[in-house]
């Protein structure tokens, strides 16, 4: 067996992880808990992923002494776990962005145009406790503007939501991403949400964070920023 054989077998039996973050860094690109690295997966990799997650969840219950062999709650819990990480709560660091279909602003729309609330669902990259709350999208088209549809905005926010967030890089994700979309006059981001990092442990206090991104007429128009805000206190007094 000749070196480059030897090498293939080798790099075979390196864990799935291994493999991914090599081609990352060989490509000299970031993998931040945020990050999305969908272009660095390979056929196979996710299913390798889950039963290496499924491994060390087992080792984690194992120190936090519970019985995972006897235990009939938790015998599984391992495997629920991996699953729920890698398809479901942070599904928006390993899949594609979804398919968004542009359309051209054929009538030359140039009004203010709020979308939402949208529920958004994550978790703190902090603690990995849950992050539960709404957001709302204001934008300021223009003839050169492409549109997208009202479901689209949805599709975008949960994709970036699914990973380990804190909710000011979020949001910046957010409008970065319908920026390069829409390619708008103005775009404005506001989530308002609870973190069970709060909720849960800590201080254990109910207290909800609000925060915002405005970008180009939004961030320089105070008419067209307080008309917005504005819509939308009336919009959560309803």
């Amino acid at each position: 067996m000749d070196d480059q054989e030897d090498n293939v077998i080798s790099a075979r039996d390196e864990p799935a992880s291994v493999r991914i973050r090599q081609r990352i860094e060989r490509a000299q690109k970031r993998f931040h808990a945020n990050d999305n690295i969908a272009d660095f997966l390979e056929p196979g990799d996710l299913d390798a992923l889950l039963a290496e997650v499924e491994e060390g969840m087992k080792t984690v219950l194992q120190s936090l002494v519970i019985d995972i062999d006897n235990d009939h709650n938790t015998r599984d819990t391992a495997r629920r776990v991996a699953k729920m990480y890698l398809t479901e709560v942070f599904a928006g660091r390993y899949v594609a962005p979804p398919a968004v279909t542009e359309f051209p602003n054929a009538e030359s729309l140039n009004e203010l145009m709020i979308v939402g609330p949208i529920t958004v669902r994550s978790a703190c990259s902090h603690h990995f406790c849950p992050i539960m709350g709404r957001l709302w999208i204001g934008l300021m088209p223009n003839e050169h503007s492409n549109l997208i549809g009202l479901s689209k905005y949805a599709r975008l926010a949960e994709w970036i939501m699914s990973r380990p967030q804190i909710q000011e890089e979020a949001i910046a994700q957010i409008a970065e991403i319908l920026m390069s979309k829409v390619s708008p006059d103005g775009l404005a981001v506001v989530m308002e949400a609870d973190h069970f990092c709060m909720h849960w442990r800590g201080v254990k206090d109910e207290a909800v964070m609000i925060n915002s991104a405005m970008r180009g007429s939004f961030l320089k128009d105070h008419t067209l920023r307080s008309e917005f805000l504005a819509l939308l206190n009336l919009r959560k007094r309803d």
